[in-house]
């Protein structure tokens, strides 16, 4: 499913008018007639009861409200719609759908008082927030924020979406995005109302998969209003869905055999950290890998063996301090050769000599290659070598990694997750999957996906070392390295998913999504 900018959309809304003559006043009538059902079936389902309070803003956001109010009147329903400008003030579709309501009876106040906004809003039974659209792009100032703190002290969302706490108080629909959410990153822009239900029109925004915008979304529907399908092919950005996961992932048929199913060899481990080696050996195995080779110090080996039973173990020579010595390099190198993906990096540990074999492996190593963990930070200060590849190389840093590595302040970096990860893709050569809640992936070309599943069980050591052997696994089966990231993304996030269902999600322990893996592959038809 795409995921749109504001700038997007508003391209798509020109297109729609001026090459195929669909009148910005129909979209407006179908966005309102989609919300509007919407906010009926939320209001019966939920069993509320009181008024429909319908909070239109000075823009077509709050042109879309002015139809729900029309359309809830039409039905018999107790509507009410709160215009927070007066209606001489509006513009184009928006005025034309104010006096549409009026006509038809609506019950409408203009510019309410704070004291009867309030009250109107603390005895609703559902409120509709029409305020603010998708280009906000500054700090909710004026009576605009008075209107969203009425909100915010009346209700917070009712289901446990997003991880949204249960109260009281009134339903919260939200029209197209939340109001306060920047459309873009996510971001709050300085306020922003908690919504139970978001419809989104055409396409759901790029902000509504980022955090914490995702935490103000509640359940997302996306409705159809008559753009025409062509147009909504266009965005750049992507999110994963269960058959977009599936699709990522080549086929296997029944004269498979462990030879042809991926070769994939592991380099990993150091005195210390034999669990993120397991993990990563015992992550790929479960995810199809038909050969895993797991490269450890040497005297590792016996614990390795018995964590690990599939993956074969190839014991290196070791630095005093128990780390990966660079006399492996050349049994490394040749082994690599043998194999269709190498991942480099969980547990390596930060020794110097264990870092300068990693920068040597980054450089040499000929096929696709996951770097992961200590093996991005021993490229601090030499990320040169990532763009020097030629083969096809995935990174996996999470904030901290990725500061480190391109040398930036951590929160410049958060600000906007889907264009830093875009940025360090085109600057590195490399696909880039950046962790962290909505995990991004983006490649070379500008493409970015963003993912979904997941929660904050995955908060715990060990959870990345399994996403980098599941992601090896489908390198090594032949997957593209962007199309294998976004398939290790949404089936590890799955796994966690499926554990929090039967589990509390803060007892996930890494090595329980090796037990829940093979469930979200199959019910998501992974091949």
């Amino acid at each position: 499913m795409k995921l749109a900018t504001a700038a997007e959309m508003r391209e798509i809304d020109r297109r729609a008018t001026e090459e195929y003559g669909i009148a910005g006043e129909v979209l407006m009538e179908n966005a309102g007639c989609a919300a509007a059902c919407a906010a009926r079936r939320l209001r019966r389902e939920a069993g509320a009861r009181g008024e429909i309070v319908v909070l239109c803003g000075p823009g077509n956001n709050g042109g879309d409200g002015l139809v729900i109010a029309r359309r809830l009147h039409e039905l018999g329903l107790p509507a009410r719609a709160l215009l927070l400008a007066p209606g001489d003030k509006l513009r184009g579709d928006a005025a034309l759908n104010y006096h549409r309501a009026r006509r038809c009876g609506v019950p409408l106040v203009e510019t309410p008082s704070p004291e009867a906004l309030r009250r109107a809003v603390a005895h609703a039974g559902l409120v509709v927030d029409a305020l603010l659209g998708t280009g906000l792009n500054g700090p909710v100032r004026g009576e605009i924020a008075e209107a969203m703190a009425a909100v915010s002290e009346a209700s917070t969302p009712h289901r446990r979406d997003a991880g949204a706490t249960q109260r009281g108080g009134p339903l919260v629909l939200a029209v197209d995005i939340p109001s306060g959410i920047n459309s873009e990153t996510g971001a709050v822009m300085g306020a922003a109302i908690r919504a139970d239900l978001t419809v989104a029109f055409g396409l759901p925004k790029v902000g509504m998969y980022c955090y914490p915008g995702r935490a103000y979304c509640g359940e997302i529907q996306v409705a159809a209003i008559s753009f025409p399908p062509a147009l909504l092919e266009g965005p750049a950005t992507e999110l994963i869905t269960p058959a977009r996961a599936a699709a990522a992932l080549p086929r296997r048929g029944p004269e498979m055999h462990k030879g042809v199913a991926g070769r994939l060899l592991i380099i990993a481990g150091s005195r210390g950290m034999t669990g993120a080696a397991a993990l990563a050996a015992n992550a790929a195995v479960r995810a199809g890998a038909g050969l895993v080779y797991l490269a450890i110090p040497e005297s590792l080996n016996a614990i390795l063996e018995a964590k690990c039973t599939e993956p074969i173990t190839l014991p290196q020579p070791e630095t005093a301090n128990g780390g990966l010595a660079l006399a492996a390099a050349e049994e490394l190198l040749e082994r690599a050769a043998e194999c269709q993906a190498v991942v480099l990096g969980p547990g390596l540990g930060r020794a110097v000599e264990t870092a300068a074999l990693a920068r040597r492996l980054v450089a040499e190593l000929p096929g696709p290659l996951v770097v992961d963990a200590d093996a991005l930070n021993a490229l601090t200060g030499q990320a040169e070598l990532l763009a020097a590849r030629r083969a096809p190389t995935v990174i996996t840093p999470h904030p901290g990694e990725l500061s480190r590595l391109r040398g930036e302040p951590l929160e410049g970096l958060q600000a906007d997750r889907v264009a830093t990860a875009r940025r360090t893709a085109a600057e590195l050569g490399c696909v880039t999957l950046f962790k962290g809640a909505g995990t991004v992936c983006a490649d070379p070309d500008g493409r970015a996906l963003v993912n979904a599943t997941g929660n904050d069980g995955l908060a715990s050591g060990g959870t990345g070392d399994v996403l980098s052997g599941m992601l090896g696994a489908f390198l090594a089966a032949g997957s593209a390295p962007l199309e294998a990231a976004a398939a290790a993304v949404y089936y590890h996030g799955r796994a966690a998913d499926l554990y929090a269902q039967a589990h509390a999600a803060r007892s996930l322990a890494a090595g329980d999504l090796l037990d829940y893996l093979p469930l979200a592959l199959a019910e998501a038809g992974a091949p």
